[in-house]
């Protein structure tokens, strides 16, 4: 059943949308603004009716505070009022309402005026999943088609993947960068760390699947998958609208091989001067790489990748991210 919230300080009006309403939704009546603000901490509505002359916070002050929270941002409202004036419908759509409903509200007026934006609703929503299900298949395709130009690191995208999402629920969970990562989805941000190695598209087979050490010429060419990366990245972001999937996208590619003591590449950045992004995937990126297998070595028992990520931290790893890996360890040596 969806769910309704109705503000309005009027008694009458809150006892008759709750008639009109309760055999067909969830009905919130509510008296305030202040009164819907609190009961958002636990109810997220389909829609709410909100009733412009309210005392205190009135409906145009508290739509301001509901578009200016990420998390609300996204409900309809329809306002409720006796005033008619062209001018407050004008100020009302400016602010983004969904619609207006006359005070005293004929019942199927207002049945069908909500019908009608929950249908809306319905409709936009279905259409972002598919994009994002667009979205997510051309991520996978890019980050197959490197895993699979790539030999040598069989799974590396897929199992990184997996670790960057354990490695950044535990830091929410420890309070570690809480202020950084407050407003992260970290689905998203997960998702977009599946990029971070398409600049080797660009690399040589010859080099990338070199079935030995690598000469410093040739390592120095690996080095540039970085920044081939972001330069990927950016090229893509020129023609999509999804600007916060690839800004983190890039963040992951271009800083991922930075280090916590500045000798990392392709900058040499040091400490927090590298996006958290990149200190973030450099811990996991090489507990992957020091556990599996290579031409040139074979794969590093658990315990021995940890004993190696604990004597670099402060030097290739952010300390505070490396200590939070240490204590949820566990979780990484089940691998996939």
């Amino acid at each position: 059943m969806r769910t309704i919230f109705v503000v309005d300080d009027n008694d009458v009006n809150l006892l008759m949308a709750e008639n009109a309403l309760s055999a067909r939704y969830r009905v919130f009546t509510l008296p305030s603004a202040a009164a819907m603000f609190e009961l958002l901490e636990e109810v997220i509505p389909d829609l709410i009716l909100l009733d412009i002359l309210m005392p205190k916070t009135n409906g145009f002050d508290a739509m301001k505070k509901l578009k200016a929270d990420e998390k609300h941002s996204g409900i309809p409202v329809i306002f409720l009022t006796s005033r008619s004036d062209p001018s407050t419908e004008v100020l009302g759509f400016e602010m983004g309402a969904a619609d207006f409903v006359s005070k005293p509200f004929s019942e199927p007026v207002l049945l069908n005026r909500i019908k009608f934006h929950l249908k809306i609703e319905d409709i936009i929503r279905e259409r972002t999943q598919n994009l994002k299900k667009l979205k997510d298949s051309i991520v996978n395709v890019l980050a197959n088609m490197v895993e699979n130009r790539d030999s040598m690191t069989g799974k590396h995208i897929e199992r990184t993947t997996l670790y960057i999402k354990m490695l950044m629920e535990a830091m929410t969970e420890y309070g570690v960068y809480s202020e950084e990562t407050a407003n992260w989805d970290l689905d998203m941000v997960t998702s977009s760390s599946r990029l971070h190695d398409v600049g080797k598209i660009v690399i040589t087979d010859l080099i990338l699947n070199k079935p030995g050490r690598l000469t410093p010429e040739e390592f120095d060419t690996i080095k540039t998958h970085a920044a081939e990366g972001e330069r990927i990245i950016s090229e893509i972001q020129k023609e999509s609208s999804d600007e916060a999937f690839l800004q983190n996208a890039k963040l992951f590619a271009l800083y991922h091989h930075e280090k916590w003591d500045g000798t990392g590449y392709p900058y040499g950045l040091k400490g927090e001067e590298i996006p958290l992004h990149g200190r973030i995937m450099a811990i996991v990126d090489v507990y992957d790489a020091l556990t599996s297998d290579r031409p040139y070595k074979k794969a590093f028992p658990h315990e021995e990748a940890l004993k190696i990520i604990s004597d670099d931290s402060g030097s290739h790893f952010d300390p505070k991210i490396a200590d939070v890996f240490l204590k949820i360890s566990d979780k990484f040596s089940r691998g996939l």
